[in-house]
């Protein structure tokens, strides 16, 4: 089992989840975070700090997309360990459906920089 970062993440992109997790697995795209499935030591600390509600354990239903979506952006993103603030419109987004189809970028974050 590992955790997944799922579509509410994006636009939103809180960071809370990366000062808590012990392992530093979360990388950082332009709008949203992953988890890298092979560096998750699926302790489930991250998820509770989400104030999207975007941090899941792949055992849920439908979270195949998402677990390759992780997988293959952590390989391409920089790692992020350090928390910044949310953008401005971080709650007008929140909860917002199709935000995958609607905003996903591939282009990386800053991570640590």
């Amino acid at each position: 089992m590992t955790y997944v970062v799922t579509d509410n993440c994006i636009k939103c992109k809180y960071m809370d989840c990366v000062e808590v997790c012990p392992v530093d697995c979360f990388y950082e795209g332009d709008n949203m975070l992953v988890i890298h499935p092979d560096e998750c030591i699926d302790c489930g600390v991250c998820e509770p700090e989400c104030p999207a509600e975007a941090i899941k354990p792949d055992t849920e239903p439908a979270l195949e997309k998402w677990l390759k979506v992780n997988a293959d952006y952590a390989a391409q993103w920089p790692n992020i360990t350090i928390k910044r603030d949310a953008p401005a419109d971080a709650k007008a987004h929140d909860g917002e459906p199709e935000k995958f189809e609607k905003y996903f970028s591939a282009e990386p974050g800053q991570g640590d920089a």
